[in-house]
């Protein structure tokens, strides 16, 4: 019997990589990477896995990525769209600059390639990982929170315009222990370092994230549901993934001023406003 295709972004680090391990063997996995030190260890996983060159900022890539696996299969079982990164800062101060990458590479590159491959995409599954903070605003990431509301709202319109030719799937973890949170410190150093006015609470929010990268949720787990979710024939359509990001769906569900006033509360008590 003919191996399934599962195509998957972001797949170098953290969750994507651990589904490429978990899934090599039953699968053939295109997975893709943007620094090409990591091509060599991809291959080296399994003869079923190829990579592929895809960088999420950058349009022209992200299409010739599309074509690279057009070239190649007729048909896409699951796609898995897992890259993302975190910007971080103060609304106050945020340059348009780092909104516009927050959205190009969690939001509108996700919509391109898919868009792009959506003709090997019929009676497929897209599976994207969202996150617990598409439940609300989370103070100095809320452009990380917008991105990943939107990337779960355009999807869910392009399941219902297109007649249900695939089943969007959104995976909404929890705080995970991946390099995410180490490459968000990096990614957002400008504003930890350079910001005076917000220092205790960029302060704050480095010391969270060195954190969150030890004692978050394990990989192991979110890879589990989302592997349910493959062989699933009739998945939901959104799964939320630990107890964090179940406690915050709970607290989405309250009036926004009630949301307004536990968060001032939870900053006051951490003294950051």
């Amino acid at each position: 019997m003919e191996k399934k295709v599962i195509v998957i972004t972001g797949a170098t680090s953290g969750i994507g990589r651990a589904l490429v391990e978990s899934l090599a063997d039953d699968y053939i996995i295109f997975a893709g990477y943007r620094n090409p030190d990591y091509e060599r260890s991809l291959i080296k996983i399994s003869s079923n896995v190829i990579p592929f060159f895809i960088d999420m900022e950058k349009p022209s890539i992200i299409d010739g990525a599309a074509i690279f696996i057009k070239r190649q299969v007729k048909k896409i079982d699951i796609l898995l769209n897992v890259a993302g990164c975190v910007m971080a800062g103060p609304m106050e101060n945020m340059p348009l600059s780092k909104l516009e990458k927050q959205f190009q590479v969690n939001t509108f590159s996700h919509l391109r390639f898919t868009q792009k491959l959506l003709d090997l995409l019929d009676g497929s599954k897209v599976i994207n990982i969202s996150s617990m903070a598409s439940f609300g605003i989370f103070p100095y990431v809320s452009p990380y929170c917008a991105s990943k509301r939107a990337l779960d709202i355009l999807f869910t319109a392009l399941e219902l315009e297109t007649g249900n030719k695939i089943k969007v799937v959104s995976v909404k973890p929890g705080v995970i222990a991946t390099p995410l949170w180490q490459k968000s410190i990096e990614i957002n150093k400008d504003s930890i370092s350079e910001d005076k006015s917000y220092e205790k609470q960029m302060d704050y929010m480095k010391r969270n994230a060195l954190k969150n990268g030890q004692r978050g949720l394990s990989v192991e787990k979110v890879v589990n549901v989302i592997k349910k979710v493959i062989e699933s024939e009739n998945p939901k359509a959104s799964y939320t993934v630990g107890i964090d990001a179940k406690a915050a769906e709970l607290v989405s569900k309250l009036p926004q001023d009630w949301i307004n006033w536990l968060v001032k509360t939870g900053l006051k008590k951490r003294g950051l406003i």
